[in-house]
């Protein structure tokens, strides 16, 4: 641990400048996307998030452009007036002390209170939201409420907040969330000793960070989403599905044409361990779970613009923090058969995954595929009755503008074979909290996604989207430890999903929202003679939100 001290004092010294991470869920993201794969400007978006500072530094970069649409452009100035401080970084601007409570901290931007001087910047938002609808027929209701904040101090710590407490009533409301894309959550539903109720749930949400930069990289201390890869309809690498996680991160960029990014975290296990229990002074027991952690680490190289090659490498570990999985440019897997002698029981759970992005090499057009490989038998490519090869990949487009502007058509199939995420031992699962830290869909299935997204003016867009899955059985520990060949695809009784979706949003001002949804669900499940029964689902919803 002293190293990892002695490693954050020597960063922090050297540090120039100040880093924020802007949260996933921010629209900026797929306006920058789309004006890079028109080829405007080079997004480098492989793994998310991104610094508020390297945002700003691309609607610069986009400003000068008269490739934009019209509502580009307009879309353009309305998200640069979100990043005044950061762009008060790149021009040197010297700031006088401002500060206010609903005011405008620059042309455009109202703020609920803000702060900024040369050595302290602070922005504060509330969050509040409210979502109304149908679920198969019954009523559901969330209420959700909150804080927001990020700020810098001097040129030395950028720092964020965001704190959110769920509250979900009804009778059908999804107290798991398993096969659906919707984060998972901590749900608490016994509210109080007198009083339990299953139509009721409440869970809050917090993520944090602080972090430092210099001229050709960053390191942050947090707790946050991460995304890596491409993949609309899911990532098969690292997704929003599980909670956020607490994790130490550095991001590398020597040079344009090459990045490196790190992360150790800190997963939930959600396994008692059976040698820590005792009883409290009351008579019940005191328990606590297996430590879990995660290591991932990717190069990415970009040879001529809009194209990007990603090769990364991920261990899931546990029982206690290991030295060699902290440092950044280790083989994880050869330090794993250091770690364990070779010996299977005393290993750890090791991926590999491979990643290609192509940006407007086709007018338009973006091409992009993953492969995650939990586990491949080289030996066994070639003889079907060796192979155990669980892996994953997905292949997918999109072209925008085309044939008319301001839309988007996308189209991607996703195929994850048996046993991928899922490991014999249930401490070193790809999972956080039970949730997959993939694709939500979950292994043994296939996705085909597809969706059309059009914007009509400057934050008012829709986007119909439909998908079909096919998803076989999970098995079991013993099948995937001992099964040669392994099953085939899709093996067990299979279960086939329809979905047909329809959303509407308008950002009326900055982080004031209020969106429509309709989804359409139709199951068909294989019965032992090979017939199928089938279950229909119908969700629509009303949500009015600020701070999203």
């Amino acid at each position: 641990m002293k190293y990892i001290l002695l490693f954050i004092l020597v960063i922090f010294i050297n540090i120039k400048a100040q880093v924020v991470y802007e949260p996933l869920h921010k629209d900026v993201y797929e306006f920058l996307s789309r004006l890079a794969q028109k080829g405007i400007i080079e997004f480098n978006d492989q793994v998310k998030p991104l610094p508020r500072k390297y945002i700003a530094e691309k609607l610069l970069e986009a400003e000068c452009d008269k490739c934009m649409t019209s509502l580009e452009k307009e879309e353009l100035e309305f998200y640069k007036s979100d990043y005044s401080n950061e762009l008060s970084f790149i021009r040197g601007d010297l700031l006088s002390k401002k500060i206010g409570f609903f005011q405008k901290d620059s042309k455009e931007r109202s703020r609920f209170f803000f702060y900024n001087d040369d050595l302290f910047k602070l922005n504060i938002s509330p969050i509040l939201g409210v979502k109304a609808g149908l679920r198969d027929g019954e009523s559901l209701t969330h209420f959700w409420n909150g804080i927001n904040l990020h700020g810098y101090v001097s040129s030395y710590i950028g720092f964020s907040f965001d704190f959110r407490d769920n509250t979900e009533s009804g009778k059908t409301i999804d107290k798991f969330k398993q096969f659906t894309p919707i984060t998972g959550v901590n749900a608490r539903t016994n509210f109080n000793i007198y009083q339990y109720s299953e139509n009721k749930m409440e869970y809050s949400e917090v993520k944090t960070s602080i972090s430092a930069n210099w001229s050709w990289g960053n390191f942050t201390i947090g707790k946050e989403f991460f995304e890596w890869g491409y993949g609309e309809g899911g990532r098969l690498v690292l997704s929003r599905k599980s909670p956020s996680f607490p994790f130490i991160r550095l991001n590398i960029h020597p040079v344009r044409w090459l990045s490196f990014d790190y992360i150790h975290a800190w997963l939930s296990s959600d396994i008692i361990d059976s040698s820590d229990i005792y009883l409290t002074s009351t008579g019940n027991e005191r328990f606590h779970f297996r430590e879990k952690y995660l290591a991932s680490h990717s190069f990415t190289i970009y040879p001529l613009k809009g194209l990007s090659i990603s090769l990364g490498e991920s261990i899931v570990y546990s029982d206690k923090i290991e030295v060699l999985y902290l440092m950044p440019f280790m083989f994880f897997r050869l330090a794993d058969h250091y770690i364990s002698r070779h010996f299977n029981a005393a290993g750890s759970n090791a991926q590999l995954f491979f990643a290609v992005s192509s940006r407007d090499h086709l007018k338009n057009t973006h091409l992009y595929s993953t492969l995650f490989i939990d586990e491949i038998t080289l030996s066994g490519i070639f003889d079907a009755k060796k192979q155990r090869n669980q892996l994953g990949f997905t292949l997918g487009s999109s072209v925008v503008d085309l044939p008319i502007n301001n839309l988007k058509i996308t189209l991607e199939y996703t195929k994850i074979y048996p046993f991928v995420y899922t490991h014999y031992v249930p401490t070193t699962t790809y999972q956080n909290a039970s949730y997959i830290l993939g694709h939500w869909m979950g292994n043994n299935a296939d996705q085909l996604y597809a969706s059309l997204n059009y914007r009509f003016i400057r934050g008012l867009q829709t986007t119909v989207w439909g998908q079909y899955i096919r998803k076989g059985e999970p098995g079991n520990a013993v099948q995937q430890l001992t099964q040669q060949p392994q099953p085939p695809f899709l093996f067990g009784l299979r279960t086939n999903y329809s979905y047909f979706g329809l959303s509407v949003s308008y950002e009326f001002i900055h982080e004031l929202f209020i969106k429509g949804e309709l989804q359409f669900m139709n199951a068909s499940f294989e019965q032992t003679d090979k017939s199928f029964i089938d279950s229909n689902l119908t969700e629509g919803y009303l949500s009015i939100y600020y701070g999203l």
